[in-house]
């Protein structure tokens, strides 16, 4: 006996089938990376929802999605620039399911033809990083300024609006590989040091005597 042969009225067959279609639209859904392709900007995700079947008995069981595979990682970026992160396995992540097959314009960029006729598939998602569940969330979340930050938060850097103030918190160093150029004086604490040589309170200069005249090289 089919399942319309038991509903009593056409609205309630009506929104069966509505149901039954909407079951087979993706749109968006968590997920967990397995593995990350930094060459190809891709990862393969588990859905981190699980599907609700029916089993040959009539009972209704939750199953795993399949893996998600070479999904478009998206990262902030444009103008020539890209703000890129390191992902993991393990990270947490929302999969965003495109509503037309996404596969020519993947491969060759640019506007293309549907390569297939699927719509709002599962084959056709794009990943984007960062969401948490509960967990995982991040302790410490600065409520006065923008951070980019590591998720202990022993490192970061942080842009404060109102106070017009960026700080740098970088235990293991803050390295900076070209011109250095500041304005407006520079302040420092601690040891300092330039090509070899201590250029804080504590250097001494070489070829002088007392008295009122110019001392030699940083020595």
């Amino acid at each position: 006996m089919y399942r319309n042969e038991l509903i009593g009225s056409s609205e309630e067959t009506l929104r069966g089938g509505w149901d039954a279609m909407r079951a087979g639209l993706w749109t968006a859904l968590p997920g967990i990376v397995q593995s990350f392709d930094a060459a190809a900007m891709t990862c393969i995700v588990q859905p981190a929802i699980q599907a609700r079947v029916r089993d040959p008995q009539g009972n209704v069981v939750n199953l795993p999605l399949p893996l998600l595979l070479d999904c478009p990682v998206t990262f902030p970026g444009g103008g020539g620039c890209t703000l890129t992160f390191p992902v993991a396995e393990g990270d947490e992540c929302l999969v965003v399911f495109a509503s037309r097959c996404i596969d020519a314009w993947w491969q060759s960029g640019g506007v293309q033809p549907q390569a297939e006729l699927r719509m709002h598939d599962l084959s056709d998602g794009f990943v984007l990083p960062g969401p948490r569940s509960q967990p995982r969330v991040l302790a410490g979340i600065s409520r006065a300024s923008t951070q980019l930050r590591a998720d202990d938060g022993q490192s970061y850097i942080d842009l404060d609006a109102a106070a017009r103030k960026v700080t740098v918190v970088a235990p293991g160093g803050f390295e900076v590989l070209g011109p250095f150029i500041y304005r407006q004086g520079m302040e420092g604490h601690g040891p300092a040091t330039s090509n070899g040589k201590n250029v804080d309170d504590s250097h001494t200069h070489s070829g002088t005597q007392p008295g009122s005249g110019v001392s030699g090289p940083v020595s």
